[in-house]
């Protein structure tokens, strides 16, 4: 009898000493900004910083009108609004300061529009100049060097029907306007996946355009933060995470680190792993992928999270965007810059 009560205790102590997952708050981390974080407009999505690092551009909504924000008179001019029904997903910022657009020719429906009709735009970046294609389809977003004009990209099937499906190739290529025409030249496979084990969405530029990371996407709404070398071809995986998501989102630049988004404070708040429960984390590169530290804390709260991070070239900020869990991926209501001097790192 005593060793069965004994057994009952030692079962009942292993049981309240496992780590309960913390409550996530009621509200909003909007309405209690740190001292190192600020809100810079109340609307939009996908923000991309410029090379001089003096304005940030971003889209107003999903499949609308790509604008552009002036960070010292906080004046906000839109790019593309003399283009009927502008469909775009994303806008980027090349070296020249003109603007690379990603999205469709028209809106037809959202899983179509994402992904077949997908492809990417020179923007021109005087005043009234309308947006020309490169006549390229592609899958989601792009590296775009900070260098140079060299950029990268992925394709999938649902783009290019000579891929098979499941599999995804990445791509490197030289933006080379020619009379005011724009277009892609030296276009080169450097890797592929053969398979839904991984599929490819391009993301920065480092080491003097050396090396590119990317995302791989995996089963299970997983993720991982890859890299490749693009001389050796020799790829690495950063965030060396399995069952997790993590998707690399915006390079810092010495090269040695990177924006991560990530789930890993599921596992103190609880919740679904994937892209929904996600923060803004910093991973060193450095191949062991155990030196993570958060940068962002809205999914502390219900139904919050920070999203599509990008750093400045000059390394003094963070501009993100604040999300909904139960919205799909790149869906903001606001960008937000993010002061590193000012949070210590």
């Amino acid at each position: 009898m005593k060793t069965a009560t004994a057994a009952f205790v030692f079962v009942l102590l292993q049981a309240t000493s496992r780590p309960v997952p913390a409550q996530r708050l009621a509200g909003s981390q909007l309405d209690r900004l740190p001292a190192h974080i600020e809100a810079l407009t109340q609307f939009g999505e996908r923000a991309d910083i410029s090379p001089d690092s003096q304005s940030v551009a971003f889209m107003a909504k999903s499949f609308g009108d790509a604008m552009t924000i002036d960070l010292k008179t906080r004046a906000i001019r839109c790019l593309t609004c003399g283009v009927p029904a502008a469909a775009f997903l994303r806008v980027m910022h090349l070296v020249s300061g003109d603007y690379i657009l990603i999205g469709p020719d028209h809106f037809e429906d959202i899983r179509v529009s994402r992904t077949r009709d997908n492809e990417l735009w020179f923007l021109n970046r005087a005043r009234g100049s309308k947006p020309v294609k490169f006549n390229e389809r592609m899958s989601e977003g792009m590296a775009i060097s900070k260098k140079s004009m060299k950029v990268a990209y992925s394709q999938v099937h649902a783009q290019m029907p000579e891929i098979p499906s499941g599999a995804s190739r990445l791509m490197i290529a030289d933006v080379v306007v020619d009379n005011g025409t724009p277009a892609l030249r030296n276009k080169t496979v450097v890797y592929e996946s053969t398979d839904g084990s991984c599929t490819i969405e391009a993301q920065d530029f480092y080491d003097n355009d050396s090396k590119l990371t990317f995302t791989c996407y995996e089963p299970k709404g997983l993720a991982s933060v890859m890299g490749i070398d693009l001389k050796t071809k020799a790829v690495t995986n950063f965030s060396k995470a399995p069952g997790t998501y993590n998707e690399v989102e915006g390079i810092f630049p010495d090269g040695q680190y990177t924006c991560v988004e990530a789930d890993r404070q599921v596992e103190t708040l609880g919740g679904v792993r994937g892209s929904g429960n996600i923060d803004i984390w910093k991973l060193k590169l450095d191949g062991t992928g155990k030196d993570f530290v958060r940068l962002t804390h809205f999914n502390d709260y219900e139904g919050g999270k920070a999203s599509n991070p990008v750093v400045s070239t000059d390394g003094r900020f963070m501009a993100f965007q604040t999300a909904k869990t139960t919205d799909p991926a790149g869906v903001g209501y606001g960008i937000l810059l993010y002061w590193f001097n000012r949070a210590g790192r």
